[in-house]
């Protein structure tokens, strides 16, 4: 089983690595799972049917060009495509669906599933209560307690006012510097995230996805959709 993630950026990344992972050892599958970041989420292009423009680096703008490579490479083999990304502020049903028909049409052969976390990749990490706590021991969990789940309200400042003596001052500093303090509160929150645990809805529609694919990893799009 070949397990391939497009990630928006590399610090979402390693959440879902490792959640896939640690989904495929409960579920008894045996995979060999790829990531590959990029640069932001982007947009969908205007003309997803034309080659993408020559420095496009982001996942949307590359997403129907990938998808119609790995359709032509891995026709009806055993692989899963997972599309990972925040949903930002878009409305997450209609960004989803708006990814799966696109999957539908550019590799209507493989299997392709969509994880997309509720505004931010910290929504699955804050769904874990006790995976922050176990990284961070002394996080303020008042803050932690105050979290409306997969709620859009400033995702990443929320974690970082639980978890960071110097909330403040990182939030104040904004993009892009604080992506190095995401990547870092994802791979050491990360390490201790059990999938069984996670109370976020926009992970478990994710996880649900999954295990269906890994008991139908060739695809049926033309039989049924999720």
């Amino acid at each position: 089983m070949l397990i391939e993630i497009l990630s928006e950026d590399k610090s979402g990344a390693v959440v879902v690595e490792r959640s896939v992972e640690r989904i495929c050892s409960a579920e008894g599958t045996k995979a060999q799972v790829n990531v590959r970041p990029h640069r932001g989420c982007g947009s969908l292009p205007k003309e997803p049917d034309s080659k993408p423009p020559k420095f496009a680096s982001s996942l949307l703008d590359l997403l129907p060009a990938k998808l119609r490579a790995y359709n032509n490479v891995y026709r009806g083999k055993e692989i899963i495509l997972i599309i990972a990304m925040d949903s930002d502020n878009n409305d997450p049903d209609a960004l989803r669906k708006e990814l799966y028909e696109t999957a539908r049409k550019y590799a209507p052969d493989i299997r392709s599933i969509v994880g997309l976390s509720t505004e931010e990749i910290e929504a699955w990490m804050l769904g874990d209560r006790q995976a922050v706590i176990d990284a961070y021991p002394q996080c303020d969990k008042k803050v932690l307690d105050s979290y409306e789940q997969d709620s859009v309200c400033g995702t990443w400042e929320v974690l970082c006012r639980a978890i960071s003596e110097n909330a403040d001052k990182l939030i104040d500093i904004g993009y892009p510097a604080i992506g190095h303090y995401k990547a870092r509160w994802a791979e050491e929150i990360s390490r201790f995230m059990q999938p069984e645990n996670n109370i976020s809805p926009s992970f478990k529609n994710f996880k649900m996805a999954l295990v269906t694919a890994l008991k139908n990893p060739v695809s049926i799009y033309r039989k049924r959709s999720f």
